[in-house]
């Protein structure tokens, strides 16, 4: 199985424990991923500026990929949405494939649309499957219990991303089952982190990450785990922020999924970049089955 793996700009700069920890699990269950330092920026930042400009951003990553005659991996879910956000419109729009075309064959590359786009949680609960999975842990977990968040760009729009229901999804939850902990029921599982309205609305955004948090601790989990690099900084970073300022006393971790999983299968932390977690994951190692 092999993959040109798409970090976007986010990850390396602010979250490389993340691709450290994907990189390593992935290696455990034998997919191959392939760098293209010639990937540009996904489009997102621009996508409510200008969609146009923003599709030709992502149509270059998608014929980059194809060329190599490989489906894309990503690990945010930004740019997750916003590859197949892209490659529905360039299927669906006559207008703007033709455009697409003329910018790309003027950059010596075509894109006919075979080239899929995965996020690493659909990889790994579709393609490698539970089985694999199982096979290569070695260090489960039990009565650890788990907020599994799942973060908004990989559900909606539901038909374009075509990941999970939308309203009751269950990957995350079944993928959290595997390591042998349990994925808590929250009421709050699917509200937004408030990762968006950062820099635009900070007490607003804080308010809706301060509700998350305490709603997934008094449902009783011991960690949050995300797979999107934005809510991991809204989680890990800013909840410790949050906690300097008097706004949360949750004391809830966020762990990323990548990391959970690697844990269960007996990688060490240093493989998994948990030092790069601004919130200690602490006394993790009291949940491994013995």
């Amino acid at each position: 199985m092999k993959f040109a793996l798409f970090v976007g700009c986010n990850i390396p700069a602010r979250v490389p424990h993340y691709e450290r920890a994907a990189r390593a699990v992935l290696a455990e269950l034998g997919v191959e991923l392939v760098d293209n330092r010639r990937f540009n920026c996904c489009g997102y930042p621009l996508r409510n500026i200008d969609m146009q400009t923003a599709t030709l951003f992502a149509a270059r990553n998608l014929a980059l990929a194809e060329q190599e005659g490989l489906d894309v991996l990503t690990l945010c879910q930004c740019c997750f949405g916003s590859l197949k956000k892209a490659a529905h419109l360039l299927a669906n729009d006559a207008a703007l494939k033709a455009q697409a075309d003329r910018f790309l064959a003027q950059r010596g590359l075509a894109y006919e649309g075979k080239t899929q786009v995965k996020h690493l949680l659909s990889l790994l609960h579709k393609d490698i499957g539970a089985a694999a999975i199982k096979d290569k842990l070695k260090t489960p977990f039990k009565n650890l219990k788990i907020a599994a968040h799942y973060g908004c760009h990989v559900l909606r729009p539901s038909d374009v991303m075509q990941f999970d229901d939308p309203v009751s999804p269950r990957v995350l939850d079944e993928l959290v089952a595997l390591t042998g902990a349990k994925s808590v029921d929250w009421s709050q599982k699917l509200e937004c982190c408030g990762a968006p309205l950062m820099g635009v609305n900070d007490a607003l955004s804080k308010k809706l990450t301060a509700g998350k948090l305490a709603d997934a601790r008094s449902a009783g989990a011991d960690y949050l785990s995300v797979a999107c690099p934005w809510c991991q900084i809204q989680f890990d970073t800013v909840q410790k922020r949050m906690e300097a300022e008097g706004l949360t006393d949750a004391d809830l971790p966020s762990i990323l999924y990548p990391q959970l999983l690697g844990l269960a299968m007996g990688l060490s932390e240093e493989a998994l970049g948990l030092s790069g977690n601004e919130k200690e994951i602490r006394g993790v190692n009291a949940f491994i089955a013995q």
